[in-house]
């Protein structure tokens, strides 16, 4: 995951985790945007800035992220070479359709963005349980293609404690139902949405588990996590009984890692 893309999430998620006063109040969203060309291929760099970030103001907030090129119709990196084009570069989804309009210039899309929620699929996650669907949440679920037969392919697979906040984080970390399903098998059955970020985040993954399993080690959710976050890996564990440090336990192995008296 880039570094830009979990920016915009901890921007996305400090600033509208706040439930609002009138339940999912939606409005049409105006911003200052950019696309230009990305590193990685196939995809663009893509810039929001509300308000001014020039001096003091706090109404400035700056979002940036890797989309798909193919995200946006009415748009292609050819473009970015014709300097003085207009264009209209949109991204539609399911939560709403987001419009970057501007002018190339240094290789640069530059303009106004709007942002239009869709009612019908605020309503839709409203009939699932979902609240808090404030237009700048929209707005992410847009970027991300956060979609209702994703959100239900997640509950069908055992997901629990699921809500308007880390359902984006959940996209994020790109958790599917084959992962959720992948750890069910081993054990690891209807995970909270917390649990399973928690994982992606530090790389838990299933057969690094089925390693553990092969060395006899039967670790709980919790253990798999803190072993991920101390470099308690299979080589780790190997080199240990290679030196006749056998049978021990995974607190052992977390001690020796955080005291350092493996080296």
């Amino acid at each position: 995951m880039k570094s830009s893309a979990l920016l915009l999430s901890v921007l996305l998620l400090a600033g509208i985790s706040t439930p609002l006063c009138a339940e999912d109040q939606l409005q049409t969203l105006h911003e200052s945007c950019t696309l230009s060309a990305s590193h990685e291929d196939g995809q663009v760099d893509f810039r929001l800035q509300r308000g001014s970030c020039e001096g003091l103001h706090h109404d400035c907030g700056t979002n940036e992220t890797t989309v798909p090129l193919s995200s946006f119709s009415n748009f292609n990196l050819a473009d970015l070479k014709r300097d003085g084009t207009h264009l209209d570069a949109t991204l539609a989804a399911e939560a709403g359709k987001l419009t970057c309009s501007g002018t190339v210039h240094d290789l640069k899309l530059s303009g106004d963005s709007s942002f239009v929620p869709d009612p019908a699929f605020v309503a839709r996650m409203r009939q699932m349980g979902f609240s808090g669907l404030a237009s700048e949440k929209l707005q992410a679920y847009t970027l991300f293609h956060i979609e209702t037969s994703w959100i239900q392919s997640l509950e069908a697979a055992g997901v629990t404690g699921m809500d308007s906040n880390n359902i984006l984080a959940l996209r994020i970390f790109k958790i599917d139902a084959p992962f959720v399903r992948s750890m069910d098998s081993l054990g690891y059955a209807k995970l909270p949405a917390d649990k399973l970020i928690a994982f992606k985040v530090h790389g838990v993954n299933p057969e690094e588990v089925k390693q553990y399993r092969a060395m006899g080690y039967q670790p709980s959710a919790d253990e798999l996590i803190q072993m991920r976050i101390f470099k308690v890996t299979p080589d780790f564990i190997q080199r240990m009984q290679a030196r006749n440090f056998n049978n021990l336990t995974i607190s052992k192995l977390v001690q020796i890692r955080i005291f350092k008296l493996a080296e």
